[in-house]
């Protein structure tokens, strides 16, 4: 258990209400202040409105930074990565037709990766609109990539990750990733064996998400997902040269799970485990993320499947969710010294330590969920 300062919180007042919406108003209000009666002849209130907040102050260093680049820097880098994804997939399904084990071996890895990339990468950007500045392109994008490529509902992407996870971070009930729990399932077969059957639970899970929406976005996500899988189906039989639909499905099921494993487990190493934070009373903001929110260390592999702002820079998404992964790298090495200045933790651990700790914690922190108090923490 973990208790969260007093100085800390914020209530309801200054939230102005459940989005966090309230938070920026109040700190518009602050900076208009500065020019009223009280600011000026130096009362507590004055004080008060005159002393910048923490976030607001790490907020316009980043902003300076982002101003700053180049627009390669800030979407050129991630467009080009995943369009190197796609262009691996003409290669791809060409080589799944070798009769050689060795060069379908090959075809199979290539598509694996383009696959994890485009689904992993792509809609993680695309649910942020951090792949174009334009806000129809950024809709266009998100149905694309979540929906065609990722089968899943883009609507349903969007609100569980941008207006859930991460408005509420860590908070019981509402983003603790809570998700992701399985608590039926013993630990070898949740971290190791059940993530195979993301690709077939994905779409269903979209389907269940449909409930109580209209029509229209109803048949528009059921036809983009079936676009997305019949598509890859049809290349399969009339490029790959795949004779059989059962082996043809096999194949679509081991290239789009192949990178499913570090997917869920990358998900729950990042905030489970973690200080848990009570609706009612949790920190304010730059506190909520830098103790709710954990950074892994750079690998290729996961940096290239799922992006900076996944891996290694997952404590900058988390206080700046609008920039692209490129952008997060950029302004790391600056959030990590402004943090560790300010004496705010900056939390980092290894894959491998993590994979430890939830192997022999798996009852701890996938099954017995923390109880709903005022403030509480999973360590």
């Amino acid at each position: 258990m973990q208790n969260v300062p007093k100085e800390w919180r914020e209530g309801q007042d200054e939230r102005g209400g459940e989005g966090g919406g309230g938070r920026a108003k109040s700190e518009e209000m602050q900076v208009r202040w500065r020019g009223d009666p009280e600011v000026k002849n130096g009362g507590a209130l004055g004080e008060a409105a005159e002393k910048e907040s923490l976030m607001m102050e790490l907020t316009r260093m980043v902003q300076t930074i982002v101003k700053e680049s180049s627009w390669w820097e800030r979407r050129g880098v991630d467009c080009s990565i995943l369009g190197v994804a796609f262009l691996c997939l003409p290669p791809a399904f060409l080589l799944l037709g070798s009769s050689q084990l060795l060069w379908f071996s090959v075809g199979m890895l290539l598509m694996g990766v383009a696959h994890g990339v485009i689904t992993g990468k792509g809609t993680h950007l695309a649910s942020h609109g951090a792949l174009s500045e334009s806000q129809a392109w950024g809709k266009f994008w998100a149905i694309f990539f979540i929906e065609i490529c990722g089968s899943f509902s883009a609507q349903a992407g969007v609100q569980g990750h941008i207006k859930m996870h991460h408005a509420h971070t860590n908070v019981i009930g509402l983003g603790d990733s809570s998700v992701w729990k399985v608590p039926c399932l013993p630990r070898i077969i949740y971290l190791f064996i059940a993530p195979l059957a993301v690709p077939v639970i994905t779409p269903l899970v979209a389907l269940a998400h449909l409930k109580g929406s209209s029509v229209a976005h109803v048949v528009r996500t059921v036809l983009m997902v079936t676009l997305g899988l019949y598509s890859q189906y049809w290349l399969l039989i009339n490029v790959s040269g795949f004779r059989s639909p059962l082996s043809t499905l096999l194949c679509m099921l081991v290239c789009r799970g192949m990178f499913s494993v570090p997917y869920i487990h990358v998900n729950i190493f990042q905030h489970i485990g973690l200080p848990m934070f009570s609706p009612n009373h949790r920190p304010k903001r730059i506190y909520q993320m830098t103790h709710g929110v954990l950074n892994l260390p750079r690998n290729a592999i996961l940096d290239w499947m799922f992006g900076h702002s996944l891996i290694n820079c997952h404590v900058e998404h988390h206080l700046f969710p609008f920039l692209s992964d490129n952008m997060c790298l950029k302004v790391k090495p600056v959030v990590s010294k402004y943090l560790t200045e300010k004496q705010l933790p900056y939390q980092e651990d290894t894959y491998l330590s993590r994979l430890h700790l939830f192997f022999h914690k798996y009852q701890e922190l996938m099954v017995f969920a923390p109880p709903i108090t005022e403030l509480v923490g999973v360590q």
